[in-house]
């Protein structure tokens, strides 16, 4: 069953609350004053606190009163495969809900943001995409990739390898058929020794041993960040990381039926224009900017790196992607950097995590339907939101941003967080790391002594919620490990 297709069977067996919910939200959204930045306030779940983890007993994680966590799937830990999990844990989504007699488990697709490395062996993975050096005469290879954890009546069971042989897979998204889209956020030029091209999308699938580790070429390749389709029409929104040269792109498919492996069977990949304007810049967006969007052919998707010269030969940009540099040329928009999406409800959520009034990032609105975006928040100083990355919506319409920016010194004391955005268009405080370990407590919990050390300056990323909205799964990239946080979410947004 399908992510989507349980949680509207859940919602329908909820009642109308949830969705009742999730209505208010975007029409609060909609009615947000333009030309503002966003602001900062109290929680609507009280202040955060350390909290004492359930599995190791350390207080990983600063919390409102009432929630409680499991940290699971370690750098280091071993897999079911007796392998070691991978490091730099980064973008996450649920994809798979199955029923076992009367319990309920989840499968979740993490993404690893490694580069290369020194392992041959790919983690073991089913799915190798490249297995060649990454450079000629040298001793490193592709060790980017993904594994797949499950979640069962509220414990972590197991962690199985999916997809190896990838490079600096940093985000992706989950598809409307219950796979995983894993993208490399890697130049669109880098090559192994094999021959073997990086910087695009993979698909993942709940089954690791139904995972092709084949690259679907027709979505571009560029720095990929993340990535949400549309159920309605089976189009893909993808975003670039590139500063100051991303493009927000989308892919439709000559299948919009959905199914493992139907992205693969062909598409057009296009670029994002403003209606009526040649190469607008979104980057220092306020809130309440609002763009009718439109969208470009671009005719090679694999195209190499190369300068970018806007419409009548303005506009030149140096050492972009090859897909942004045709987009470019048609008078396509940008970003600064392009990161997390998520779809929810008809519109489509897209974070600039450099973008805004002073580069701390923005948050668009994407109405699916009407095809204009408007920008929902701008983070006017790191003490309120500074660059987020990843976003996820939970079933009950409230917004989730992992910061990856400095770590923020506040009330809270020093640490990045996951901040809540609020209805009205302003943000609190949800949870801070607070990951400061020593050896001894590393190894009196089981895990890898070399983990130790002052993390609280790592972000967040990977956050979403099951389908019934009780868990909030997030990592946090390193040391590198996965929480699953519960809680009184009725409180607040969340």
């Amino acid at each position: 069953m399908s992510i989507n297709t349980h949680r509207r069977s859940l919602i329908k067996g909820m009642g109308t609350l949830p969705f009742v919910g999730a209505l208010a939200a975007l029409h609060a959204r909609e009615a947000l004053a333009a030309g503002t930045t966003t602001t900062r306030v109290a929680s609507p779940y009280g202040p955060i606190a350390p909290v004492n983890d359930l599995t190791t007993g350390l207080p990983l994680l600063q919390l409102p009163a009432g929630f409680t966590y499991k940290s699971y799937g370690w750098t280091g830990d071993l897999m079911a495969n007796s392998k070691p999990t991978p490091a730099k844990h980064d973008g996450m989504g649920v994809i798979a809900t199955r029923k076992l007699g009367r319990s309920t488990e989840f499968v979740l697709v993490r993404n690893h943001e490694v580069g290369t490395g020194s392992d041959a062996t790919f983690f073991g993975a089913p799915g190798v995409y490249d297995n060649a050096l990454s450079t000629a005469g040298g001793s490193s290879y592709s060790g980017g990739g993904n594994t797949n954890l499950t979640f069962r009546d509220g414990n972590w069971i197991k962690t199985e390898p999916s997809l190896g042989g990838t490079r600096t897979n940093c985000a992706g998204g989950v598809t409307p058929w219950g796979t995983w889209l894993s993208c490399e956020e890697v130049g669109s030029d880098s090559v192994s020794a094999g021959g073997k091209k990086h910087g695009y999308v993979f698909e993942v699938t709940a089954d690791p041993l139904q995972t092709t580790g084949q690259p679907i070429v027709g979505m571009g390749r560029f720095a990929h960040e993340a990535a949400g389709v549309d159920p309605a029409t089976g189009i893909v929104y993808l975003t670039e990381d590139s500063g100051g040269k991303s493009g927000f792109y989308r892919y439709v498919p000559v299948n919009p039926t959905g199914a493992p492996g139907s992205l693969a069977q062909g598409g057009t990949l296009q670029m994002a224009k403003v209606v009526g304007q040649n190469n607008v810049s979104v980057i220092g967006a306020l809130v309440g900017d609002t763009h009718a969007l439109e969208w470009v052919n671009i005719a090679d998707p694999d195209a190499n790196r190369g300068t970018a010269t806007g419409v009548g030969g303005t506009n030149t940009i140096s050492n972009t992607a090859g897909p942004f540099r045709q987009g470019w040329a048609q008078g396509a928009l940008r970003m600064n950097r392009g990161e997390g999406v998520w779809y929810f409800e008809g519109k489509l959520y897209v974070m600039d995590t450099s973008g805004g009034p002073v580069s701390q990032g923005t948050i668009w609105e994407l109405d699916l339907a009407t095809q204009v975006m408007k920008c929902i928040y701008a983070s006017p100083s790191a003490n309120v939101g500074t660059m987020g990355d990843n976003i996820t919506v939970s079933p009950r319409g409230g917004i989730l941003i992992c910061e990856d920016g400095s770590a923020v010194v506040d009330e809270f004391g020093m640490g990045l967080r996951l901040m809540s955005l609020h209805d009205d268009g302003k943000v609190s405080i949800f949870a801070k790391n607070n990951i400061n370990v020593t050896a001894a407590q590393l190894t009196a919990a089981g895990k890898l002594a070399s983990l130790a050390d002052d993390h609280r300056d790592n972000e967040f990323c990977g956050a979403c919620f099951d389908p019934t909205g009780r868990y909030l799964f997030v990592n946090i990239q390193t040391p590198g490990v996965t929480f699953a946080i519960t809680g009184p979410w009725a409180k607040g947004s969340l």
